[in-house]
């Protein structure tokens, strides 16, 4: 899903519109039915798209008489890009998570270096669309040359069981990166981007929580997805914890380049990427990109980044805190990084 990266919002604390007071739970039985009734199309407009096609696929790179692509982008930053039309492959590294964590942003950055060539939509094959089977996959894919590295992002894979296995059968050598963020922050972000979607929904406090201030709903995806533990243990079933690469989505806002440097390290490419192509853009929040000589106007991302959340109360981000913490501190051992989250 396009602007599922979720780069840059940011989150209120206080009264406001995810707030609401405790008795307004135990509403008459005409709001509950409103409430499904709501939660029901919103669900109905969540659910999964069609498949890709095909024929959407990148057009093939420029023959070597045309203008290269990268002249006619805006913000390709003016770094050189291969002419040759090459061939399409299967992707040697993915960007399998989390939904709202960076992960747009992290392959924006990443497509700025010459040899990374990524598609731009979330192709969901291994969540979605894994009975067109590979060959349909590899048509999806942009055109390489030898040394580049192919890759692709659906951040719902991290949360998708059947992904692991049918990555494997792929390749047993396939690199595997996770744009992580504060699991509080992101079920905020999570259900600001529902709630631009689905004007109506009920309030933070009444989906994160049953009954009130109960226990919290992990059946709530909003949630679920922030128990990266739980999903990790899934991938370490099939590939060791050397194939992974934990970018900090915090950090992607704070220091891009550092980030950016780390993945480049990890997918052996050149550092090529660094702190001369961002620029901070103090009204959004977050980084815009640049040209290392600083001819052109910063590009920024789509309009959803910096999305104000709505404000949810102090009591309800503390328990939330709370639930997390124990799950947060096994990711911490799991991954030996610790996020800073606590």
């Amino acid at each position: 899903m396009a602007g599922s990266g979720g780069l840059g919002d940011r989150a209120g604390v206080g009264q406001g519109a995810g707030a609401g007071p405790g008795p307004a739970l135990r509403a008459p039985r005409g709001p509950l039915v409103l409430c499904a009734l709501v939660l029901g199309a919103y669900c109905l407009c969540a659910l999964p798209g069609r498949c890709p096609p095909a024929a959407r696929a990148p057009a093939p790179a420029p023959a070597p008489s045309e203008t290269p692509l990268a002249a006619h982008r805006p913000g390709a930053l003016g770094l050189p890009r291969a002419r040759s039309p090459g061939r399409r492959r299967l992707p040697q590294a993915l960007i399998v998570g989390v939904k709202k964590g960076g992960t747009r942003a992290l392959l924006e950055f990443l497509r700025l270096h010459p040899d990374v060539r990524a598609l731009g939509s979330e192709p969901h094959f291994f969540d979605r669309c894994y009975e067109r089977g590979l060959a349909w996959y590899r048509s999806l894919m942009p055109r390489t040359l030898d040394g580049q590295v192919t890759m692709e992002k659906t951040p719902s894979y991290f949360v998708t069981r059947e992904a692991p296995p049918r990555i494997l059968g792929m390749s047993p050598d396939t690199k595997l990166i996770v744009v992580v963020r504060n699991p509080v922050t992101r079920a905020i972000s999570d259900y600001a981007q529902m709630l631009s979607k689905t004007p109506g929904l009920p309030s933070f406090r009444a989906l994160v929580f049953r009954h009130g201030l109960g226990p919290v709903d992990t059946a709530w995806s909003a949630v679920r997805i922030g128990l990266y533990a739980q999903h990790l243990d899934n991938w370490l079933r099939y590939f060791p914890l050397s194939h992974f690469l934990f970018v900090s989505g915090e950090r992607l806002v704070s220091d891009p380049a550092g980030e950016v440097g780390r993945v480049q390290d990890f997918l052996g490419l050149r550092r090529v990427v660094t702190d001369k192509h961002f620029y901070f853009n103090a009204t959004k929040g977050f980084p815009c990109l640049q040209t290392a000589q600083g001819r052109s106007r910063p590009r920024c991302l789509g309009k959803s980044k910096g999305r104000p959340h709505p404000r949810v109360p102090e009591a309800v981000v503390r328990r939330l805190r709370d639930f997390y913490r124990p799950f947060n501190r096994r990711f911490y051992q799991m991954t030996g990084h610790d996020f800073g989250w606590d």
